[in-house]
């Protein structure tokens, strides 16, 4: 843990990024790539070397992958395809993250909402919560087309507390990736950089002027 969070009204409500901050669905975004590669007549990568570009979606798995970018006449129907294969093995192997049933069972016992803001789209997102038995638990879910513009815009941000009748700066939301930070910032609300998420590989997590960082789940317990 590094840092503190200096609340200007008391917390009501923790917000989370979905992929790599909530649940660890790499390995399912993970498989759609390699559905791809296979069907190019390359082999499947690991997982672990396409973990760091799993915050990124179709865009960053589709890059890492097979070099393929946005611009590029192949990156669309590829992006289409990722995205079918996505939608039938999207709850493969996806689970919370260590720590996170305790901390959702936590925050639930002390009286505070939590809910999760996502850049992944409704069709997605909701099959993801299903399966991991939350979405009648969130107090709010708001996914990447849910608003008209996605993080690091903070309207998405503003919105989930709108919905949720609170201030943004009685909530905390935690991401691991800049973007994340970048949107909670704007919106004028503390944030936390997990950690123990995927966090990309351009700008390192120490530089993207979080409130706090934390290395696991339970840790933020602490801040509340």
């Amino acid at each position: 843990m590094t840092a503190s969070i200096t609340w200007a009204q008391q917390p009501r409500a923790v917000l989370f990024d979905l992929d790599g901050t909530l649940a660890d669905t790499a390995g399912d975004l993970a498989g759609a790539l390699n559905t791809l590669r296979v069907q190019r007549g390359l082999e499947p990568l690991p997982v672990e070397r396409l973990r760091p570009h799993a915050s990124a979606g179709a865009r960053g798995l589709i890059g890492a992958g097979l070099d393929i970018h946005p611009g590029s006449e192949e990156y669309e129907p590829l992006r289409l395809a990722f995205l079918s294969a996505y939608e039938a093995g999207l709850a493969n192997t996806t689970r919370l993250f260590d720590g996170m049933p305790e901390l959702l069972a936590a925050l639930e016992s002390r009286g505070l909402l939590w809910g999760v803001i996502t850049n992944k789209v409704h069709r997605f997102t909701i099959p993801v919560m299903d399966g991991l038995g939350l979405t009648q638990r969130a107090a709010v879910i708001i996914s990447g087309d849910t608003t008209e513009h996605p993080k690091p815009h903070p309207l998405p941000l503003l919105t989930a507390c709108e919905r949720i009748g609170i201030s943004p700066q009685a909530a905390m939301y935690v991401g691991d990736d800049l973007r994340d930070i970048q949107a909670a910032r704007a919106a004028g609300m503390p944030s936390v950089a997990a950690a123990w998420g995927y966090l990309g590989e351009a700008v390192g997590i120490e530089d993207w002027g979080a409130d706090v960082i934390s290395q696991k789940p339970l840790d933020l317990l602490s801040l509340l």
